[in-house]
């Protein structure tokens, strides 16, 4: 049985990841701004920007001893946004979820990695490539996203060889 931690889980591919662990007997911490209503699942309706909140977070798991086999980051959102005439507070926050709250997640979740245990980011299969007008920024985000997965690969192999 793994203990597996999954931003946005309450709808999309989170809920559809939340729901195939919770149903192959695995325990799920499920994080979204959004209520959870999933059977099996351990729901903790936060957002992934705020650090008080995932502090919250954090502290149940301190109280219980949890340790993780995973953390999957699946959180985000898409917004069709002009770079040059949309409002910056839409902007920053697409940023914001995308990129910062993953950094954040994986920032305050990873002491509570077991040994092997391992980190997911799910980027875009074709954001990165493929930027389109009005996409712009949703391709900005998850080109950095993949960056910093690379980044985080590297420096957590060379800590921790596996």
């Amino acid at each position: 049985m793994l203990n597996v931690l999954i931003t946005g889980a309450a709808s999309g591919i989170g809920k559809a990841c939340a729901e195939y662990f919770a149903n192959n007997n695995h325990f799920v911490y499920a994080l979204d701004i959004n209520e959870i209503n999933i059977d099996n699942v351990k729901p903790f309706k936060c957002d992934i920007t705020s650090s008080d909140n995932l502090e919250n977070v954090v502290k149940y798991f301190v109280s219980y001893d949890i340790k993780l086999d995973v953390i999957i980051n699946i959180a985000g959102i898409h917004m069709m946004e002009s770079l040059v005439e949309s409002d910056f507070e839409r902007m920053k926050k697409l940023i914001d979820i995308n990129l910062t709250g993953t950094m954040l997640v994986n920032k305050m979740f990873y002491p509570f990695l077991k040994e092997k245990g391992r980190i997911i980011i799910v980027t875009s299969e074709v954001a990165t490539y493929d930027p389109m007008p009005f996409n712009g920024l949703y391709n900005i985000s998850k080109t950095a996203l993949d960056t910093y997965a690379q980044a985080l690969r590297q420096e957590l192999n060379f800590l921790y060889p596996l």
